[in-house]
């Protein structure tokens, strides 16, 4: 999963990204509530694991202003605060579940599996940038309501793009989250389903929304 956690505490902080990182997860951070808004807003995530107690603001601000902006991303509360009102509240504003530090690491694991399976299980779960459009239940991609056909590679090769619109992603990491393999430099496997997957879209639209980053990588532009 593509995780953002929301968490001032540095131990804390680097204990959970280290956890989640270490059961395969894709991890990112932020330290105070104006960040992790921002963050949680302008990015797809599958979880956000959000503390309360925050620098300069409360986490329960920022989960009730994702969830204004029509936000669906299951969230789970990390937070000292044991009070049964705190916790009624945050499930009232939107939160998925509530975990009390201190925390056992296996029951932080099992928490989020939990949270996954209910929101998979919901109804359908889509992913959109402009005209384009994904199913994931259903496995679909249509471009302006029109469906597009892609192979299971090329599917998954979108789905990862789309979570993680708007940034830099290298060959290495693609070849490690899509196909969780480690990257051979002597294959052109990536640059060939990349090339794939960018002559179906741009059959449907005069938009190239996957742009080669020099040296670098790949973007999947959805601005």
């Amino acid at each position: 999963m593509n995780i953002l956690v929301i968490e001032d505490d540095p131990s804390v902080r680097t204990l959970v990204k280290a956890v989640l990182e270490h059961n395969g997860n894709l991890v990112s951070t932020a330290d105070n509530a104006t960040d992790g808004e921002s963050n949680a807003i302008e990015n797809e995530y599958d979880m956000i694991i959000l503390d309360l107690g925050l620098p300069d603001g409360d986490g329960c601000e920022v989960c009730k202003n994702i969830r204004a902006k029509n936000i669906e991303t299951p969230v789970l509360i990390l937070s000292g605060e044991q009070e049964t009102d705190v916790k009624v509240k945050m499930l009232k504003v939107g939160a998925d579940d509530y975990l009390t530090k201190p925390f056992n690491t296996e029951e932080l694991i099992a928490r989020m599996t939990a949270i996954k399976r209910r929101t998979e299980s919901g109804g359908e779960q889509q992913l959109t940038c402009k005209e384009l459009k994904v199913n994931l239940l259903k496995r679909e991609f249509s471009i302006n309501n029109e469906k597009v056909q892609l192979t299971n590679n090329e599917f998954n090769l979108l789905v990862y793009f789309m979570k993680n619109r708007n940034r830099v992603i290298t060959q290495e990491e693609l070849a490690e989250k899509v196909w969780d393999i480690h990257f051979d430099t002597q294959t052109n496997y990536i640059n060939v389903y990349i090339s794939y997957l960018r002559k179906k879209i741009r059959e449907h639209t005069d938009v190239d929304y996957i742009e080669t980053i020099r040296k670098k990588g790949f973007a999947f532009r959805c601005e």
